[in-house]
């Protein structure tokens, strides 16, 4: 990215113009990391990001911040890699050829003191100027001051051991980072410089993927890794969805089936149409999403700062009262080289990141460290029924026509009204039309009325048609009677009313089954401590109580409007509970909104969903589910642990070194030890590679994804 120029700016407004190779949206995310920042929108005609933040921001510091985060990843990490060069080759120097004992400013000439003085110079630096601003000493403070006492003392070997294992420890910590980021990358490595194109006239033509657009026909070939979003138009194959669903078995893919970008071919050849390109493609945003979780810090990750911030002055405290108590300079040295700073904050920081890292390996989309701790907590479920509970896709099981209608008329003129609806039901009466080869007649696309959660008025053939349920037909004063009976049809399903000209004309049965792996899920849940499994929708009574029953649910609420599902949300919150919403619709996003941890998943979620939920899943398998949360749970539990062991080593460490019983060299060696111990324990989340034992494959997984942002 070139140095960013400001176009126009005002308080809280600031439009700046950015000559970019990186994507649309990663040029966003990375306006949207600052603090103060609200949005960002890049127009790449006028290659510029509109920016809104708070107003005390100014706009120079927007553009120079872009500038410093992009130098300042490359210097850190070539920086780090020569501090560490430096001190660990001082380090085996004075030991190898050790100098004559020099103390007060004649040790300032030691070799390993001029090592240990310029290794750490950006740690003076920082500490210098943290106290210089705030008046309070930080973690680089107390370094610093160990450091320099260190040098005085004629020890300069137990400044190089701080530094070199402090340095140890945080390039793992930036290692992690970096390899949470690589898992993701690596799934937009599509390895395609070039595709093979099919002309309207048949013939194939190579060209660079840069010259494939939406709408272009090309063909991809068994062991090829598909290079853009689209649907298949023909042949069928196998392919590998792992990079994106986390799944390891291949899924069969046919006609009009979508397919994705990164995906592999395992078995058989297919002629795709190009939906979606380059930083368009889900595998690609998938990317973005991630890069902007890592910014969002947990609440047990600030207050790991906060501690460790609040730890400085307690490690200061120790070494006054040790030397006033024993007048040794030496067991003052090992206050200072002890502390509890390095090891709290590292490893929390690196078991959020590699938590992260490993749930987007496997499919799961966290959006930020906040929400993978809430995930750990979660104590009730609320599970919306079509879509998640069951597969979300409803079949037409029979239409029953009434009062002289025929099948066909029922189905032709319900089919019509319901064509152009994204509605799973309408999908299914739609789709039954036209396995059945039927030609629907014409309806008015500009008389077609939909009533969320109720149904859809249409005119067919000049004729006013209603669709929908119950509740729907009588606000239309079609007639109670025909409704009242035809309702005690069949009780056990969903049924749709169809009425022609206000007259009730029949009723579609509809019925949707429940995923494979639905029972299982909720018994995993169980497992990890949700102790209220509760299940909301829209359908009548009778069939949501046979889902309750069949799952052993502990509760269920039937015949829900779309707005009344958030209601149910706050009712589970304001009795104390840690609640987690799943749903996949639009009527489900305020209820996704308000919950502590929104969760979508499957390939029939919505845009909006999306954007509402703190938690996306890419599986259709809803055993992921049970498997994100038992990820969260290991990572709170790793954190724990790491507090522990940092609490525990460092403490018996202060207390041997306050005893004069270890040297202060040998005191900090056991606490940078202790520190990399705890980052290289966060690690285990990322590098983990045994699968959940309970964990089988779906028998297929799709994907649709949008920008959350």
């Amino acid at each position: 990215m070139n140095h960013p120029r400001i176009l126009h700016s005002l308080p809280g407004r600031t439009r700046i113009q950015v000559f970019s190779s990186d994507s649309q949206r990663k040029i966003e995310a990375t306006y949207r990391s600052f603090p103060g920042v609200y949005s960002a929108q890049y127009s790449s005609a006028t290659k510029s990001v509109l920016i809104h933040h708070e107003s005390d921001i100014q706009a120079c510091q927007l553009t120079q911040l872009v500038h410093d985060i992009r130098v300042e990843t490359n210097v850190r990490t070539a920086q780090m890699n020569k501090d560490l060069l430096i001190s660990a080759s001082a380090f085996f120097i004075d030991i190898l050829f050790p100098v004559p004992s020099l103390t007060g400013w004649k040790c300032l000439f030691r070799p390993g003191s001029i090592a240990s003085l310029f290794a750490s110079r950006t740690l003076f630096k920082n500490g210098t100027q943290q106290l210089l601003k705030t008046r309070r000493p930080n973690a680089d403070t107390l370094s610093m001051t160990a450091i320099s006492a260190s040098i005085l003392k004629g020890s300069p070997r137990s400044a190089l051991v701080i530094l070199v294992m402090s340095t140890l420890s945080e390039m793992i910590t930036e290692l992690t980072a970096k390899k949470t980021r690589n898992y993701v990358r690596d799934m937009m490595n599509l390895d395609v410089s070039s595709v093979l194109r099919v002309n309207p006239d048949g013939s194939e033509q190579k060209v660079s993927l840069e010259e494939i657009t939406e709408g272009d026909h090309i063909a991809v070939f068994e062991g090829e890794k598909i290079p853009a979003d689209g649907y298949v138009m023909k042949g069928m194959a196998s392919i590998d969805q792992s990079a994106i669903t986390g799944e390891y078995f291949p899924v069969e893919v046919g006609s009009k089936q979508r397919v994705f970008a990164g995906t592999i071919i395992k078995t058989g050849n297919l002629m795709v149409e190009v939906e979606e390109v380059g930083d368009q493609t889900a595998v690609s945003r998938i990317v973005q999403m991630i890069e902007e979780a890592q910014e969002k810090k947990a609440p047990i990750q600030s207050y790991a700062d906060q501690l460790s911030e609040q730890l400085v002055p307690v490690s200061f405290l120790l070494a006054v009262m040790t030397y006033v108590l024993t007048k040794s300079w030496s067991r003052v040295l090992n206050m200072l080289v002890i502390d509890y700073v390095c090891g709290i904050k590292l490893s929390t920081a690196t078991a959020i990141s590699a938590s992260i890292g490993k749930a987007a390996s496997n499919g799961a989309l966290i959006k930020g460290g906040e929400y993978l701790e809430k995930l750990s907590k979660i104590d009730t479920a609320i599970l919306d029924k079509t879509g998640t509970i069951t597969k979300g896709k409803p079949i037409v099981r029979s239409i029953i026509p009434y009062d002289g209608f025929t099948e066909l008329e029922v189905l032709k003129h319900a089919a019509s009204a319901e064509e152009h609806s994204t509605h799973p039901i309408a999908e299914a009466i739609v789709a039954y039309a036209s396995e059945r080869k039927i030609t629907l007649p014409v309806h008015d696309h500009e008389r077609i009325t939909q009533v969320v959660g109720q149904g859809v008025k249409a005119w067919v053939d000049n004729k006013e048609v209603l669709v929908g349920n119950k509740t729907f037909l009588t606000n239309e004063k079609v007639a109670s009677n025909g409704l009242s009976l035809m309702d005690k049809i069949d009780k056990t399903n969903n049924s749709v009313y169809v009425a022609i000209e206000h007259q009730l004309a029949g009723v579609v049965v509809i019925e949707d089954s429940i995923r494979e792996g639905m029972k299982r899920t909720i018994n995993q849940l169980r497992r990890n401590g949700i102790d209220e499994i509760v299940m909301i929708t829209g359908d009548k009574q009778n069939v949501a109580e046979d889902v309750y029953r069949e799952l052993q649910l502990d509760a269920y609420h039937s015949e829900i409007l779309p707005h009344q599902k958030a209601e149910f949300v706050k009712h589970y919150k304001s009795a104390g509970n840690t609640v987690m919403m799943v749903g996949d619709g639009i009527n489900d996003a305020p209820a996704l909104a308000y919950a502590d941890v929104g969760v979508t998943m499957g390939g029939k979620r919505t845009d909006i969903a999306v954007e509402a939920s703190d938690l996306v899943i890419n599986s259709d398998d809803p055993i992921m589910l049970a498997d994100v949360i038992q990820q969260s749970k290991r990572a709170m539990d790793t954190i724990q642990q790491n507090f522990t062991i940092t609490i525990a080593v460092n403490s018996a460490a202060i207390l041997l070194g306050a005893l004069g019983l270890i040297t202060p060299t040998i005191g900090a060696a056991i606490h940078n030890a202790a520190t990399i111990g705890v980052v290289l324990n966060s690690t285990r989340l990322l590098l983990d590679k045994e699968r959940t034992k309970w964990r089988q494959p779906s028998a297929s997984s799709t994907i649709y994804l949008v920008d959350s942002a």
